[in-house]
């Protein structure tokens, strides 16, 4: 009888043990996701923005569940992607629609056209500079203090959270290569506006003395008293820019131009990416408890020769509003095999797309597709 009781409660204990393990393992492997960026990120922050960069109508959102939300795709974005292999049960609530406890598990600032530079993107309309974007997570941080009971409280439970930024592209495609509307292709050389990036990025995370935690999805610049680092964050991942001239709008575009013209794109993409990974070296060395990470977006791309030679990467999915338009044509067509597509439409990649870049971000394939490591062992840091 002895014997029988001994060997049930053992059982039980496994039982137990079994369970409290099924239960860690069910949560989120960070407490909260914050996400900052553009559209690549955007989830439904410029909805009510007087801009034309908006994605709140069909056929965006066609394979989402919730339908058009204002995600600038098909389906997911990278951001809900990276949410989804973190373990969150829902997707990060955009900020003007975030409220009470969610706050809690994060929140997406990213706005479409937004980038580095607060002048980028203007002539699309309204949009939610980086800038502005950072005072919208001062004023969530505060909620957090309060929710939290403190200072010290907060500070030890935002260190623990990952911070995504999408951005950059904006700063070349909106800004640098559209001197009809901006002068700063007049003003720097590519290498001299690479660098004028980038310092404003290294300006807005070393002005303070407090540590953060975040993912940096193509990171960009802050602006000098609202930074993330002043705010909490700790761990970082940096998204480099893409290969520019492959996406369609620009292949559309040089093709009218010349044949050389693709390659400028990804020169100058090339050259922010260079003096990220540096800062990113820097900033582990430099910055007390923090951890950064790029994730080498262009490297998948030279590295998934596979992956690409089974997709359509010259066009998009959904038929244009116009020639020299980027967004999706509310009364058109769209393609039937969009897990075969690299693009959504002119600009924006097929969720099919992000499943490839979130999924080698989040746990990488190759020793080049994150520097010094993965998002997957950054979240246990």
């Amino acid at each position: 009888m002895a014997c029988q009781l001994k060997t049930l409660l053992m059982l039980l204990v496994f039982l137990l043990i079994s369970n409290l393990q099924h239960c860690v393992n069910g949560r989120p492997q960070v407490p909260c996701l914050f996400i900052f960026g553009d559209s690549l990120s955007d989830n439904g922050n410029n909805n009510n923005l007087v801009t034309m960069a908006r994605a709140n109508y069909q056929p965006y959102g066609i394979d989402f569940p919730e339908g058009p939300t204002g995600r600038f795709t098909n389906g997911r974005n990278i951001g809900d992607i990276i949410a989804e292999l973190l373990g969150f049960e829902n997707y990060i609530p955009p900020f003007a629609t975030a409220e009470g406890f969610e706050i809690l598990k994060g929140v997406n600032y990213a706005s479409g056209s937004a980038g580095i530079r607060n002048e980028s993107g203007q002539h699309l309309g309204n949009r939610i500079s980086l800038d502005r974007q950072l005072q919208n997570h001062q004023y969530t941080v505060s909620h957090i203090i309060e929710m939290l009971g403190g200072n010290h409280k907060a500070t030890i439970y935002l260190s623990k959270c990952i911070y995504s930024i999408t951005i950059g592209s904006n700063d070349y495609l909106s800004n640098y290569f559209l001197p009809m509307f901006y002068p700063t292709s007049l003003q720097y050389t590519p290498e001299q506006y690479a660098k004028l990036l980038i310092q404003q990025l290294t300006q807005q995370v070393m002005v303070s003395t407090n540590s953060f935690t975040f993912i940096v999805v193509v990171v960009c610049s802050i602006m000098n008293k609202m930074t993330l680092y002043r705010y909490g964050a700790r761990k970082v991942v940096l998204y480099g820019l893409g290969q520019l001239g492959s996406i369609p709008a620009v292949l559309s575009l040089c093709g009218i131009i010349s044949a050389s013209c693709e390659e400028s794109f990804n020169k100058v993409a090339q050259l922010f990416n260079d003096r990220l990974i540096s800062l990113v070296a820097d900033l582990n060395k430099n910055l007390w408890k923090a951890k950064f990470i790029f994730i080498n977006t262009t490297g998948m791309e030279y590295a998934s020769s596979t992956f690409q030679g089974s997709m359509v990467t010259n066009a998009s999915c959904c038929e244009l509003l116009g020639f020299g338009q980027f967004q999706c044509s509310p009364l058109g067509h769209v393609c039937h095999n969009r897990s075969q597509y690299m693009f959504w439409d002119a600009v924006h990649p097929t969720e099919a797309a992000y499943r490839f870049y979130g999924g080698r971000a989040y746990r990488a394939q190759s020793p080049t597709d994150a520097y010094p490591f993965d998002i997957s062992y950054l979240a246990k840091l």
